[in-house]
């Protein structure tokens, strides 16, 4: 993982160029830990997979998708805490396929991901008794 880190007044941008093998979640993951994001959002992510691996809506059954895909989105939140993300992925015929981001999404060539961090936000997980997740919820840093 090759880091630039930017920053312009309160706005600091992580800039991040993933390669072959590594997996996207869990890179996401270990840079939010060593930046220490406490709220952060995923600005753009360009590349291209060579095995995925999504949840679907219910929250039980993965897929894999064990061929070559190029990242058309990429989107939600990222802390130290807590990564939620979605992605959608183009297949070599062009149709798509999509779906919560899990542990499994391999680099191909290459990841180029842009996170933003939020100034003065930190996002934290809470158990919703009526979801039964972990859910994000949002405070202002003190």
């Amino acid at each position: 993982m090759d880091t630039v880190i930017t920053s312009s007044g309160a706005m600091r941008c992580h800039c991040v160029r993933l390669h072959r093998g590594e997996d996207l979640l869990l890179s996401i993951r270990q840079l939010a830990q060593q930046a220490g994001i406490r709220a952060g959002v995923v600005l753009s992510a360009v590349g291209c997979i060579s095995q995925g691996r999504v949840r679907d809506a219910s929250g039980v059954s993965l897929q894999d998708i064990p061929e070559h895909c190029e990242i058309v989105s990429l989107n939600g939140t990222v802390s130290a805490a807590r990564c939620h993300l979605h992605i959608a992925l183009s297949r070599e015929d062009l149709s798509t396929i999509g779906g919560h981001l899990t542990e499994g999404c391999i680099i191909n060539t290459t990841c180029e991901l842009v996170i933003a961090e939020l100034p003065g936000l930190s996002f934290g997980v809470e158990q919703d008794a009526e979801t039964g997740y972990d859910e994000l919820i949002f405070a202002h840093n003190a």
